[in-house]
């Protein structure tokens, strides 16, 4: 297959994220290298989306310091980015609701519909330039020699700017009314778009508990949608997805990372990183990225047990 041909992916994970681990990176680059291999798809960004405050989770610090510890997180990555429309909401927003959000915006930006697993667009998610100029993976004057994928999400990403958090300071986040007037939607050169939700194994697993989910929310994250599952530590996908009625239905939705080497996911859990910071555990290092520990330690969180 051709890049024109591949289906371009955005990543996007929805969590606590209290705080963002090592982990929780470590997901997004293993799932990317993953897809990239199986020479179906091309991962052109990835975005992290915490949960609202309303969530109701015990020890759940402010947005304001999760937000912030993600992108201190991802300060050096040119592919992910934080997103703070779910913490910006007046209440807790479903993950159907979050992945519904992106999909419409990106709609907005690109001024095309995104396609989904079951009807993949048989009309361009992203049209034909609407200018003369060659098309962008066609270019030649590549100055600062990033992958074209990677070329792409900045672009979209400059649009997206417009009307919602892209990539923000650290210390302050900007949100621009998504009303605002975007003037001509960019167009780029045609390929189709998806939007996967990115998660681990446990989170696949919560979709067999019975009341946990809305059958109907699953039918659209998995049906419409499509996950990226990145096992923990010797997680039985099979086993789990053979347990919903659901995840059977959409087995072919549902892409499980496989990777020869033994990488330790149990460092995405947040809730080993809290203990470690109460104790004064030095394995917190093999948590958290130095700039995530220097904020915590110097907001005071997760010290006391109570947080």
């Amino acid at each position: 297959m051709t890049e024109t041909t591949k289906t371009h992916v955005i990543l996007l994970s929805c969590g606590s994220f209290n705080p963002i681990t090592k982990g929780h990176i470590h997901m997004f680059e293993k799932a990317r290298e993953y897809l990239h291999k199986t020479g179906r798809f091309i991962v052109i960004g990835g975005i992290i989306s915490p949960v609202h405050d309303s969530y109701g989770k015990p020890g759940l610090v402010s947005s304001r310091h999760r937000l912030t510890m993600c992108q201190l997180a991802v300060q050096s990555s040119d592919w992910i980015r934080v997103d703070p429309w779910e913490c910006y909401q007046d209440t807790w927003q479903t993950t159907c609701s979050v992945l519904e959000h992106h999909r419409d915006l990106m709609k907005r930006v690109t001024g095309c519909i995104l396609s989904n697993v079951n009807t993949p667009s048989t009309t361009p998610v992203i049209g034909q330039p609407q200018n003369q100029t060659p098309p962008i993976y066609q270019s030649h004057n590549n100055m600062n020699h990033k992958p074209t994928a990677i070329k792409l999400w900045g672009k979209i990403s400059e649009s997206l700017g417009k009307i919602c958090c892209v990539r923000p300071h650290v210390d302050r986040f900007t949100f621009v009314d998504e009303n605002a007037n975007l003037g001509t939607a960019m167009r780029y050169e045609e390929i189709e778009l998806r939007i996967l939700l990115l998660c681990g194994s446990d989170l696949l697993e919560s979709f067999c508990i019975p009341g946990l989910w809305k059958d109907s929310d699953m039918e659209v994250i998995v049906g419409d949608f499509g996950i990226v599952v990145v096992p923990r530590d010797g997680a039985d996908t099979e086993r789990i997805m053979n347990h919903s009625s659901i995840l059977r239905k959409y087995k072919d939705n549902i892409i499980v990372v496989k990777d020869a080497t033994n990488h330790p996911m149990a460092i995405v859990s947040s809730t080993k990183s809290r203990l470690a910071l109460q104790h004064g555990d030095g394995h917190v290092v093999d948590y958290l990225s130095q700039p995530v520990i220097d904020y915590i330690l110097q907001s005071q969180l997760y010290i006391n047990a109570s947080g």
